[in-house]
């Protein structure tokens, strides 16, 4: 007879390495699609992860994947922002797990970890990158400024936001099949 709880690790163990390739796969597919699209994209995996294999697998999703993602040329051009992007990533992540983590959440809750995910990993993300990184770490000339600027700004709030609006509609039902 198999242990039960072997069994349960080995299904999160699955699971999160199966978010961690479909994460590294929507980036490599969607790369010419625009931030939005792609940005979103993650943003939705990123949450599904954290509340269909929990927190810690979650967060490997969220700090494995930037780093994938930059080995095989797909992430951002500087590795100084790489681990800006992993905080970002594990700062939705964890938002997500602690309001809408409970096998029990409704709608208002879903709602609530949306609004507080899309705004936490933007502010993350603009404070590291655009207010730290970029003015006093990155030697940048003025485009590559403007650009980095641009997209860990209003962006970052935006696909974060889409992202979420997606898991409300998909991880309902997800964790229903799951039984999660």
């Amino acid at each position: 007879m198999s242990n039960p709880n072997t069994n349960s690790k080995l299904k999160t163990l699955c699971r999160t390495a199966i978010f961690l390739a479909l994460l590294v796969a929507v980036q490599f597919v969607t790369r010419s699609m625009g931030q939005y699209v792609t940005g979103s994209l993650v943003n939705l995996i990123l949450i599904a992860s954290g509340l269909l294999c929990g927190l810690w697998g979650g967060l490997a999703v969220a700090l494995l994947s930037p780093v994938c993602a930059f080995l095989i040329g797909i992430g951002p051009a500087f590795p100084q922002i790489v681990p800006a992007i992993m905080l970002g990533n594990a700062v939705i992540v964890l938002v997500w797990h602690l309001i809408a983590g409970g096998q029990n959440t409704r709608l208002p809750g879903y709602l609530l970890a949306a609004a507080a995910g899309a705004l936490a990993k933007f502010a993350v993300l603009y404070l590291v990158i655009v207010k730290w990184l970029v003015p006093m770490v990155l030697t940048l000339n003025e485009k590559q400024t403007a650009m980095l600027s641009a997209s860990f700004s209003f962006p970052q709030l935006i696909t974060a936001a889409i992202g979420g609006a997606l898991a409300l509609l998909l991880v309902p039902p997800l964790r229903r099949a799951l039984r999660v």
